[in-house]
């Protein structure tokens, strides 16, 4: 008899506010992160440059990373969902488009921890400084694949 309330449980963060849905053509987005978090919204206007439409959720990530089911040890600083996938961390807007075009039986993308040079990580404090990164194929599973990988700069190696 509790299976409705878990089911409602999972759908939440799959529907869409009717606010977003009244943006034509822009790819809608949802984002969970910190308040205080300034490299997250660095992130989500690297997205908006791009096109996204993006409804912010100020209230950490932690337990939306959890209800959509994305592994831990996968985790980084804000987690979002868009056209059925979950997006951890510092995605570039480019590898959520080719996944949103590709459309592979998958969770989503991750890039875990903070890589500095990535979407949000790359301001100025960073002195051009850019780690390798990549970012992750999460299956259903948990199980994870290269979807992408970006190379570092020079003056990072030398750090």
């Amino acid at each position: 008899m509790q299976r409705r309330p878990f089911l409602v449980m999972l759908a939440a963060p799959l529907a869409l506010p009717a606010a977003l849905s009244a943006a034509p053509g822009r790819t809608q987005l949802q984002v969970w992160k910190d308040p205080q978090c300034g490299c997250c919204q660095a992130w989500i206007e690297h997205l908006q440059a791009r096109g996204f439409a993006v409804e912010v959720h100020d209230v950490g990530n932690t337990a939306a990373r959890k209800r959509l089911g994305l592994p831990e040890r996968l985790a980084s600083c804000h987690t979002a969902w868009v056209g059925g996938y979950v997006i951890e961390g510092h995605v570039p807007a480019a590898d959520i488009e080719r996944l949103l075009k590709q459309k592979p039986a998958a969770l989503g993308l991750a890039v875990p921890g903070m890589p500095i040079g990535s979407p949000g990580m790359d301001g100025p404090a960073y002195k051009g400084r850019k780690d390798a990164y990549q970012v992750l194929l999460v299956k259903r599973d948990g199980s994870t694949s290269v979807f992408a990988s970006y190379a570092g700069s020079a003056a990072s190696r030398q750090v």
